[in-house]
């Protein structure tokens, strides 16, 4: 069998490196930087176990320029393309993703196509009608950055919303090239059923976040020990001890547009959970802000943007809004980001550790790190367990 798989991001490029390991597989992505370092043996996303298959194991992996003659040779196309949300509308701007399908379509007709990137509710079933087949499915993914590659080798559920043979076959494949052969739970279901199951777990997700951040906001006011009482609600199993370190509020590429996606889906249906959740992460982003400036500092200093450790994407941090609350109050801002060559305006990129920390009254950390433990006293951070 040969796959090809459109989008080299952390799901398109985990896959590849997955299935490459017994199966051909043709990655194709539009950015030739990130093509030219997977063909140099390098990852172009902070993933060590990607890191480590692509300089170390041997992948049937290849990146063809001829993104048509890829697909006509190819059995499965996987499309994992990037489907930003858009508030205004709210929506994903699903353009790449149909335009995939359509090249598809009239390249190889025999190719069964699987949608690996996020999309609203019934988008599966449309571009079935669109474009008049029924080889299109949508299958989620359930990772996290910086460990998608071990993710897909430790599935926790492999869900492929359609329950044709082709389906069956891929659901296969994904269990069979990851380290659980056999073991993970394989479920086929209708696609509209595949993706209110990535929105819903998504979202279940951002709400075990808002619980335990509104958790920390109760503890902070009232002066009590917030590890003390996570801990004790954690110890009861049906509750268990996961997703419960307070942060700034939920951000990233998932949970925020997978919320807002979800709630867009509920305009006629009576509910307040969804709606609430969205709520709850703005009121922590504000609460934290308050607390900040309650100290009243002239320069505040933001240790890394990202949300996780393991990560190297801030995309829609919920720090940037503590960032923006902090900016209205004339407070300056320092920031200290590696990963970045030029900084944000009105933010004071500072490339140099003791100076960043030399320069701010307050350092902000989501998450706290060896590198600024040395100035304790000096960090405002709810991270508690040192985990993302």
């Amino acid at each position: 069998m040969i796959f090809t798989i459109v989008g080299a991001g952390y799901v398109g490029l985990s896959l590849a490196v997955l299935i490459s390991q017994k199966f051909g597989v043709n990655l194709i992505d539009l950015d030739e930087k990130k093509i030219s370092l997977i063909r140099s043996k390098k990852s172009p996303i902070k993933d060590a176990d990607i890191e480590d298959f692509l300089l170390n194991r041997k992948l049937n992996l290849k990146t063809p320029s001829d993104s048509r003659k890829a697909i006509m040779n190819s059995d499965f196309v996987i499309v994992a393309t990037p489907t930003d949300y858009d508030p205004n509308k709210g929506s994903f701007d699903t353009s790449s993703v149909e335009e995939v399908i359509n090249e598809v379509i009239n390249v190889n007709p025999k190719a069964y196509i699987i949608i690996k990137s996020t999309i609203p509710l019934g988008f599966t079933k449309a571009m079935r009608v669109k474009f008049n087949t029924n080889k299109i499915c949508f299958s989620p993914e359930f990772l996290r950055e910086g460990s998608a590659l071990y993710d897909n080798l430790y599935p926790s559920r492999i869900i492929v919303g359609d329950h044709c043979e082709k389906a069956k076959i891929f659901a296969n494949t994904l269990s069979e090239c990851s380290n659980l052969r056999g073991e993970t739970k394989i479920l086929l279901m209708e696609s509209s059923e595949a993706e209110a199951v990535k929105l819903f777990a998504n979202t279940y997700l951002a709400m075990r976040v808002s619980f335990f951040n509104e958790l920390d906001s109760f503890s902070q006011i009232h002066k009590l020990s917030t590890m003390n009482i996570i801990k004790g609600v954690s110890s009861d199993p049906r509750i268990g001890d996961y997703y419960n370190n307070p942060s700034f509020g939920y951000g990233g590429y998932c949970l925020p547009k997978d919320t807002k996606q979800l709630l867009s889906n509920f305009k006629k249906i009576p509910s307040n959970m969804i709606k609430a959740i969205i709520e709850s992460n703005e009121t922590r982003k504000t609460f934290i802000a308050d607390s900040i400036i309650s100290d009243s500092p002239k320069s505040v200093g933001v240790y890394r943007l990202t949300m996780k450790s393991s990560s190297d994407n801030f995309r829609n941090s919920a720090v940037f809004d503590v960032i923006r609350k902090l900016q209205k109050k004339k407070i300056t801002i320092n920031l200290y980001e590696p990963e970045l060559d030029k900084g944000f305006e009105n933010m004071n990129l500072i490339s140099e550790l003791r100076e960043f920390i030399s320069k701010s009254d307050i350092i902000i950390a989501n998450r706290m790190s060896k590198d600024i433990e040395f100035v304790k006293n000096k960090v405002f951070s709810r991270d508690l367990f040192g985990e993302n």
